[in-house]
Order: structure tokens, then sequence, then C-alpha cells
């Protein structure tokens, strides 16, 4: 047991908050003053404490959210309890580390950056034993830079890091003691880039199997698009929770996502991010150009979407219908298949019918759990029937559109049997009303699109479409 008369230092990024405020901060002040964000970045010319603090200053977080490591605020507790003076000690700017020790009510007093001085390394240990002396306190921290701190600290104490690391700081100091350790599972990692999401991107084969051109080197070109595309958007994905942090955490399942939960660092957003851009795109060089130039449009618009235009009423609607007529659109382009018009109408319509059943799921779900109009989102509770109507509108305009194909001479070129397809709008009207009706009854927890590839009724609906269309030939 470690001496009572020893105070304890406490590291605050990746010790006892499970994130880093300064990748929090910057992400923040990037959702709500994006321009601010940029010019911040500038202060860095001066020293990495000066961008903390014009980060800090800037930046608004909620601090009772963020994920704290439970295991050390109880080692905390408990050790205040036997009377020990407690101090935190963080690189993080000093305003930061004071709201966070008020929040938390834990300590004696802080030591942190101040704008000039990045406490970091050898400066905390050079201030910590100034204060204390030379093994004069025990240190908990997560990572190697604080092995210079530990070096001259009485008692070490590693907390939120891997096995591996923990016995590399063992095999330096035998009496280090371990508080939790944080351990790298493969599916936390794939559940942060939305594998599940992908599925969408299944949409650029439609344009291929449309024009019943399925050969060889169609699904060559078809497996590369699918995978370039869903690497593109995983690497959106990632930057987009990044932004999203504080609102994940105040929203009831999103708070579970790996970012918020704190069971990623966010720092290893920042290396995810740019590496699934890169292998997203050297996926897709081997499939030409213009179908780079629809990845990187792609790239640009969902970029605009998840850090602006999801944000402004019917225009981020419009732009996540737009984002699936692209998935389309590419899928023309890799096949080299010009896009049928009838199909662009359909997409149109349909996807917007679906974005505005995602928008009215949200509201419904808020409006249930007896909550306010929902923030960052330009909508309120009051717009729920209009939204609803025009889901409804366009969704069976979409159906219309199929309809009136289905009478054109296009099919009669295409189909044996094109009468036939008239069964596909009967299979239509009812998979939309039911998804109309289950939004309705609060019972659409997911995207519209994910919920169609995995809910059961709609997989058969789709098994009845393509037995129809096989039939129809």
């Amino acid at each position: 047991m470690l001496p009572v008369d020893r105070p304890l230092v406490v590291d605050l990024d990746g010790t006892l908050l499970r994130s880093d405020l300064l990748v929090e901060s910057f992400f923040s002040l990037l959702a709500s003053r994006p321009v601010e964000a940029l010019k911040a970045v500038f202060s860095l010319r001066e020293g990495k404490a000066a961008l903390k603090q014009r980060i800090a200053h800037a930046a608004t977080l909620d601090i009772a959210r963020l994920p704290w490591n439970d295991e050390v605020v109880d080692f905390i507790v408990a050790e205040r309890q036997r009377g020990r003076k407690v101090y935190l000690a963080t690189a993080a700017d000093h305003s930061l580390a004071d709201a966070v020790a008020r929040e938390l009510g834990l300590f004696d007093g802080v030591f942190a950056s101040d704008g000039r001085t990045n406490l970091s390394g050898p400066r905390k240990a050079k201030i910590l034993c100034e204060t204390f002396g030379e093994g004069g306190f025990d240190y908990i921290g997560n990572e190697a830079v604080d092995i210079e701190v530990w070096e001259k600290a009485g008692g070490v104490l590693v907390a939120n890091a891997p096995a591996s690391f923990f016995e590399q700081v063992r095999a330096r100091f035998p009496q280090a003691r371990a508080l939790g350790s944080r351990k790298m599972r493969v599916r936390t990692y794939l559940k942060a880039i939305r594998v599940h999401q992908w599925l969408k991107n299944l949409l650029v084969a439609v344009p291929a199997v449309a024009a019943h051109q399925v050969g060889m080197p169609e699904i060559g070109a078809i497996i590369l698009a699918f995978f370039s595309f869903s690497l593109i958007a995983s690497s959106v994905y990632v930057t987009n929770d990044l932004i999203d942090l504080g609102r994940d955490r105040a929203h009831s399942t999103k708070r579970n996502r790996p970012f918020a939960a704190g069971t990623i660092p966010v720092l290893h957003g920042l290396v995810m991010t740019p590496a699934l851009l890169l292998c997203g795109i050297l996926l897709a060089l081997p499939v030409g150009l213009p179908f780079l130039g629809v990845l990187a449009l792609y790239y640009a618009a969902t970029l605009a979407y998840s850090t602006v235009l999801k944000r402004k009423m019917m225009l981020d609607v419009v732009v996540l219908a737009g984002l699936y007529g692209l998935r389309l659109l590419a899928g023309s382009v890799a096949v080299d298949i010009k896009l049928s018009a009838w199909l662009g109408a359909f997409a149109l319509f349909i996807f917007t019918s679906l974005a505005l059943v995602k928008r009215c799921a949200e509201l419904i779900e808020r409006s249930a759990a007896g909550l306010g109009n929902p923030s960052g989102r330009d909508y309120r509770l009051a717009d729920l029937p209009m939204l609803a109507a025009l889901a409804a509108a366009s969704g069976f305009t979409a159906i219309l559109v199929f309809a009136l194909y289905v009478n054109s001479d296009a099919v009669r070129m295409a189909y044996d049997h094109p009468n036939r397809l008239w069964l596909i709008c009967v299979v239509l009207v009812y998979w939309l009303g039911r998804v109309l009706m289950l939004t309705q009854r609060n019972e659409m927890h997911d995207d519209p699109v994910i919920f169609a590839a995995t809910d059961r009724v709609s997989q058969v609906c789709a098994v009845l479409c393509g037995g129809i269309l096989l039939a129809s030939l």
C-alpha cells in the first residue's frame, strides 16, 4: 500500500479521462465555428501551449459528459478517504484542467499548461519535483511521455494502457502497479468505422444489374468500387464521430459509439481518418479516373454534410438523398454504363423519402422520451407532421415513377414480359407503407437503408421483387 503522507498526482488525458481534451476541444470548435478552429491552428507557430490555450478559450465542452476512467476515479476517492492529498497534473490548458477539477471535486491542486509552457514530460517532472521533491509523490499516467515523470516519482501507477505497454513499464519500474488496462478489440474498431453501413454501398451494383450487364469485368469493377466507397465513407464516419462527440454523448444510443464512450482513443481517430481515405483512393485507381472523380465529389459532399449541411433544414435531406444517388452514378461510371433517367428519377424520390423517414424517426424518438427540440439540427418537434407528409409523398412519387417506367418503351425493349413488373409496384406500396407506419410507431431505430437490408420482411420483399424481375425477362 502506498504511503498516506505522499501526495498522489494524476495525469488527465488518457488516464483520468478516456480521451484527449485538446482533440475534444478542437473538434468541438470545428463543429460550431469552423473558421475559428482553422485560425486557431496557426497559433501553433507560438508553441503547443499557445495552441491549447486559444482552442480551450474558444471551444465549449460539456465537462460533465466526458468519458471518465471509473477505475481511476474510484482509486482517487479511496485514497482521499485514507487522508491523502491528490493533485491533477496535465498538459491540457489550465482553464480546462480547472474546469475538470471543479466538476469532480477530488483535487487539492492543479498543475497545467498556461499558454507559454506545455506541461508535458520533463517539464511536468520538473515542476512536480520542485513542489514535492524527487520521489516525494506517486504518479498515475498512461503513455510513454509519462516515463520521465515516473523516473522522478516514488510510486508508479499505470492506467488505461495496453497490457504490452504496462509490461514495458514494469520491466523498467518493478514496483509499477496497473489500474485497469485498455484492450484493443478489432470489433470495436469495426464498429467505429461502421462496417454495417457498408450495406448502402451495394447500390454501386444497381446500374449494372438494371442494365443486365453483369460479366466478370463488371463484377471486378463493382467489387473495387464497393470497397473503395466503403473505406471513403468510413473515413468520413470517423471524422463525423469526432466532430459530434458532445452531441453523441447526449444521445441515448450514440453515446455508446467507440469515440464518444472512450473505448477507442480519439487520437486513434486522427490516424484512422487519413488512413481509410488513402486506402479508398488506392482501390479506386484501377477503376479509372472518372470513378475517382465521382468518389472525390462524394467525399467532399459527405464531409460538407457532416460538418455543416446536416444542420440546415431540408438541405440536409436533399444532400443525403444526393449521396445515395452518387453511389448509383459511381456504379454506372465504374462499369461504363449510362445511368438510366428512369433509375435516376426513381432514386431521387425514394432516397428523399428515406432521408425524411430518418428525420421523422429522430423527432419521434425525442418526443417519446419527453425531450425538446433537437440540438444541432434545424428541426422542431412541431415539424413532424409536415416531414411525415413529405416522406410519404416522395416515396409514393417514386412508386409512380416506377409505374411509368413499366409502361415505357424502354421496358418493352429489355423485358419479354414487362406487364409482370406491375407486381413490383404492389410490393413497393406495401413495403413503403409499412416503413412509414413503423416510423410513426417509434419502431424505426436505425438508418432506413440499413433497416431495409436487415429487416426480415424487407428481405422477403426484396426477394419477391428479384423473382418478379427474373420472371419478366
